[in-house]
């Protein structure tokens, strides 16, 4: 435990000199540097393939489809058991790190090394010790993997509130939870939800309200949302709520206990299915097509939590991430129409983005994805005789007549899909985009932050 204290503090020392002198120009200026990374979770060139045949035809183009940059992203991920081997498919625990924090690691951690388990400075602590504003908006739960990477520090991303710090199950690694070194009564800094609430963050948008109801660590009545109360942020937990709090507070809304409703759905919740062979014939599932999922109409848009951090963190320099979460959680769970809705809602959002960047040159985009997912567009009737999909499988009728065949066949579990190992893209604009090359290591994003922003990323 020694070791991550003394490592962490550090950290800390380090960041309160890491402001260099751009930084210290323009942190209070309007035209003080500005980033906006946009994560779309699982989305590689599938996805926004698939999304673009449906949400706008075939010869339509997307916002993201507009970006004047265009580059590739290489993962990195080690073995946990030993970190001088590679692994090849990536979660959103290590990805997100990677970006946050300029580190390659383990699959599960949060902000820290693997093996031996030492928290690494974050690009929002960094800028937030050089007296810029930080913020975060997600459709997950705001404990959820990647905006938790930008934020904290444990050893397992399961670790997202006080009650799920220790939940043994040694028989299944992907469900075993052992935070015990990050409890506070070890020197640790708590959970997720805690490590949050105690944080410099400005603003902290999403889902995620399950874990900040529960009893903090040590305490008897208080409650996590009441930590962050006493550390300054006012909580929204409706649309209204957020459009009513004054631009100088401290804001974490939490608009869902968890993951906030996804905007589509399948009619009549329609997913895909497995393909039947009957008496040597393939027939295939029944083509359906997306609807609006009421459980969405209540809660705030992506678009609309980003519109709202942008206004908390305007007139400042800041660094903001936004996540659009469930392109991958609907892909898992093979739902075409609500993976689809997900990355039409980052593309809303990158259309306002790229409207405020106008309005402020100084404000570097990227948009990128912290891996790549299950969903593939296939043939919907195979060219091959008696031939379909081995896995799960939808026909969607797309607006313009036509079926789209979206195949789900990374494993055979009745459950959820797998990730998958493959490049995704980084697009961008603004300042220093052009100077990004064709490929680049998924740590590297690290530095195009920190360079804009003008920070010094402490010495290893």
């Amino acid at each position: 435990m020694m070791t991550k204290l003394v490592l962490a503090a550090a950290c800390v020392s380090l960041c309160q000199g890491c402001v260099s002198a751009q930084a210290s120009r323009g942190t209070a200026g309007a035209a003080a540097p500005k980033v906006v990374l946009i994560i779309g979770d699982g989305m590689d060139g599938q996805q926004i393939t698939i999304a673009r045949h449906y949400l706008v035809g075939e010869r339509g183009w997307l916002t993201v489809d507009e970006m004047p940059v265009r580059s590739a992203v290489r993962f990195e991920t080690v073995a946990e058991e030993d970190p001088s081997l590679p692994e090849y498919v990536p979660d959103s625990a290590n990805t997100a790190t990677s970006m946050a924090a300029g580190i390659v690691t383990s699959a599960g951690r949060i902000g820290t090394t693997a093996g031996t388990d030492q928290d690494v400075v974050s690009i929002m602590e960094l800028a937030a010790a050089a007296g810029l504003r930080t913020g975060i908006v997600t459709t997950a739960s705001v404990t959820d993997a990647t905006p938790a990477a930008f934020v904290a520090h444990v050893n397992w991303r399961l670790c997202e509130g006080p009650r799920g710090m220790v939940a043994s199950n040694a028989a299944n690694r992907v469900f075993a939870v052992d935070c015990a070194p990050d409890l506070k009564a070890n020197g640790g800094k708590g959970s997720i939800a805690e490590q949050i609430a105690a944080s410099r963050l400005d603003v902290v948008l999403g889902g995620g309200m399950g874990q900040f109801a529960q009893i903090a660590e040590g305490e008897t009545t208080k409650t996590v949302a009441d930590l962050a109360a006493a550390n300054g942020f006012t909580l929204a937990r409706t649309a209204a709520e957020l459009a009513a709090l004054p631009r100088t507070s401290k804001v974490l809304g939490l608009f869902a206990p968890g993951t906030m409703p996804v905007k589509w759905r399948g009619v009549g919740d329609a997913k895909a299915e497995h393909v039947r062979h009957v008496d040597g014939r393939v027939v295939l599932p029944e083509p359906f097509t997306c609807e609006a999922n009421p459980e969405f109409a209540p809660s705030p848009k992506l678009v609309d939590m980003t519109r709202a951090a942008l206004e908390h963190l305007d007139g400042r320099g800041f660094m903001l991430m936004v996540e659009s979460a469930s392109i991958d959680k609907q892909s898992h769970f093979r739902r075409p129409c609500g993976q689809i809705g997900e990355l039409g809602q980052l593309d809303e959002t990158l259309r306002l983005v790229l409207d405020y960047a106008r309005q402020h040159p100084e404000t570097l985009v990227l948009v990128t994805a912290d891996h790549s997912q299950a969903a593939q567009l296939l043939p919907e009737h195979s060219v091959l005789a008696n031939a379909a999909s081995p896995g799960y499988f939808a026909r969607l009728r797309t607006p313009e007549g036509a079926l789209l065949g979206v195949g789900y066949s990374t494993n055979d579990s009745t459950v959820q899909e797998d990730h998958t190992g493959g490049d995704v893209p980084l697009l961008a604009s603004g300042p220093g985009a052009q100077s990004i090359p064709a490929t680049i290591r998924q740590r590297d994003i690290f530095g195009l932050l920190t360079r804009h922003l003008g920070l010094t990323a402490p010495r290893e």
